[in-house]
């Protein structure tokens, strides 16, 4: 009998157990990508899926756009940037996850209300094509990890891995288990955190973890003082980065994390605790309703005109315009 190369594997992949080579990201806005830029530029290929070719095309272009302001910035080489980019690769298909060892959930829904049915969907088709020893992590702030997982047929390979933003300059991730995730789990996740550099900081499972739990009173509290007319949005951040060591104050933070997004974390720590800490303040509401939601539309708590930050002059009555 002939022997042919195929009998020796030559030519095909090699995957040793246990390996990190391929890691998937379902959902690539603006926390999906940094993740994605920081796994490739750690020496490990990306794959990502989002809703349609033309926002595949679209994340491929606003990554690039990011990696070209670390070149302009000296953080970044140019063979660097084309070496990041050879590793990412996007698609609609989601057998495309097929061979990924982590697959990372970081949806971040506009509708209403939580977004638990849809996460818990996107696991199941994430479920449906990857290795039985895949694991599959949620993003996700406010939401329990344990009801994520339930719909799946082995909930024991998730968990939940809260990253930050700016991903490339925070070394931490909140690593939340749920009641089934097994040590394997665990232990991969430790793997890929080391290959990263980021530390696992382990949170019991708890909505808002610790940061999130922190962050919103802190900014539910800058709106009452606002709306009370104790001081001014600019004096207020400005008073909390002198006095705390903040790099950002509260009404800086919430823009640059998304009106819209710091509004569901209260009402899902609201709906989940119950505590009036956690109630959304009416000025958040106003300026989500208006679609005045920070930093990436040009105008939230501040405006944002080329590139710089800039006090509103009007009332907060009028939600800070003239």
């Amino acid at each position: 009998m002939s022997e042919r190369l195929e009998d020796f594997s030559l030519g095909k992949t090699m995957h040793s157990k246990g390996s990190l080579q391929r890691v998937g990201v379902v959902g690539c806005g603006a926390m999906g990508q940094e993740i994605a830029v920081l796994i490739s530029q750690s020496g490990i290929d990306v794959v990502f899926i989002d809703i349609s070719d033309e926002r595949v095309n679209e994340v491929m272009r606003r990554i690039e756009a990011h990696l070209d302001d670390r070149i302009s910035k000296w953080g970044l080489t140019g063979s660097e940037k084309k070496l990041i980019l050879s590793r990412i690769k996007g698609s609609t298909d989601y057998s495309v996850l097929s061979d990924c060892e982590i697959v990372f959930e970081t949806v971040n829904s506009k509708k209403k209300g939580t977004s638990l049915e849809l996460r818990q969907e996107i696991f199941r088709k994430i479920e449906a094509v990857v290795q039985p020893d895949a694991i599959i992590a949620s993003n996700t702030a406010t939401l329990m990890i344990s009801e994520i997982s339930s719909v799946l047929k082995r909930p024991e390979r998730a968990m939940g891995l809260h990253f930050f933003s700016p991903v490339g300059k925070v070394k931490i991730i909140e690593a939340v288990r749920s009641v089934y995730t097994n040590q394997e789990t665990y232990a991969m996740v430790s793997k890929l955190a080391l290959l990263i550099g980021k530390k696992l900081i382990s949170v019991n499972e708890s909505s808002g973890n610790i940061s999130t739990r922190m962050l919103v009173p802190l900014i539910n509290e800058a709106c009452e003082i606002l709306m009370e007319g104790v001081a001014t949005v600019s004096d207020i951040d400005e008073t909390m980065k002198e006095t705390s060591g903040l790099q950002l104050g509260p009404f800086e933070m919430a823009d640059k994390i998304g009106l819209d997004k710091v509004l569901k974390w209260m009402e899902n720590l609201y709906a989940e605790f119950g505590e009036q800490k956690y109630k959304p303040s009416p000025m958040l509401k106003r300026l989500v309703r208006a679609n005045l939601v920070g930093r990436r539309v040009g105008e939230g708590f501040y405006l944002y005109q080329g590139g710089k930050r800039l006090p509103k002059k009007g009332s907060i009555t009028n939600l800070g315009r003239e």
